[in-house]
């Protein structure tokens, strides 16, 4: 093919709005994340334990994490979570008009990850438990998939766990990506989410496994509903399912506020770090606002 065909391809199959460009990466990257982070709970638990375990699935996930925010981050921030979106979205970094077409892409890319791992393991599925699907006991498969609540845990409790864990982790996200702060050095952002992540599964894990993403938790747990493990998989651990779906949208708003009203409102104007010989601020790239409009943006949709 000559280089003026590949040319001729290459602009018909661009896409020529970004919002189109933004949706198709994020539905992209979600679908890297749950493929390699499921992945490596599919792993240990269809081989009993002998090809993983706790620390490979918090190890595996975090990477997977990390890939997923490098495959969609410099085309649509790669928020492969719709509790980062709305929280983009409530502190004016991001346009309400996109938060719809970003969960509605995050939510397939999900569903379609849960059935790539089902397919490439789909032999190891038949030969475990003999083709049992199970969402409970000691053959179940369902949280290969979605979380589950340990059997102390109560709604109450779960709830508010999760509400914390997504807001830690909001938090600490506006503070990775804030120049005016710290920050991370640039490019390696992504490399920072996973630690991030990583942390949070090995401090806060235990009681549900810390799905902290809407999309993460809801767009599998509707592909095992109709592949074969039956309805039980949202009336498992006295319907927990909403719980992974609502919490962290809660605790997206509460960890966005939190970081923008007691950090980052905070930061000395431009023109104040560069009157003050010394300061820290000076050493960094400035492309935060301290006057941020909370509930308004000015990116663009179109």
């Amino acid at each position: 093919m000559g280089q003026e065909a590949k040319k001729s391809l290459k602009t018909r199959l661009a896409l020529k709005s970004s919002l189109a460009r933004e949706t198709l990466a994020e539905f992209v990257a979600t679908f890297v994340l749950i493929v390699l982070g499921c992945g490596c709970v599919a792993q240990a638990v269809l081989s009993r334990g002998v090809a993983g375990n706790v620390v490979t699935i918090n190890i595996g996930f975090a990477l997977a994490v990390t890939m997923a925010v490098y495959v969609a981050g410099g085309v649509s921030g790669g928020h492969v979570n719709p509790a980062i979106s709305l929280a983009m979205c409530a502190t004016g970094r991001m346009d309400w008009c996109k938060f719809p077409l970003y969960v509605c892409a995050q939510m397939l890319g999900a569903t379609a990850g849960a059935a790539a791992i089902f397919g490439i393991y789909y032999d190891a599925f038949m030969s475990f438990a003999d083709g049992n699907l199970a969402v409970s006991g000691p053959n179940a498969t369902a949280h290969i998939f979605a979380t589950y609540p340990a059997p102390f845990l109560s709604i109450t409790n779960g709830f508010a766990e999760q509400v914390a864990s997504t807001a830690l982790l909001v938090i600490s996200v506006f503070a990775i990506f804030d120049t005016r702060n710290k920050g991370a050095p640039h490019g390696l952002e992504p490399v920072a989410v996973g630690l991030l992540i990583f942390l949070l599964g090995c401090s806060l894990g235990m009681n549900s496994g810390c799905a902290m993403n809407p999309a993460r938790d809801l767009g599998p747990r509707m592909f095992t509903a109709v592949a074969g493990w039956g309805l039980e998989v949202f009336s498992a651990g006295n319907n927990w399912w909403w719980v992974p779906v609502v919490a962290p949208m809660v605790g997206g708003i509460i960890g966005a506020y939190i970081y923008v009203l007691s950090i980052e409102i905070h930061h000395q104007s431009e023109t104040e770090d560069t009157e003050q010989d010394g300061d820290t601020y000076g050493k960094y790239e400035l492309t935060n606002s301290a006057d941020i409009h909370l509930g308004s943006s000015e990116t663009s949709c179109a």
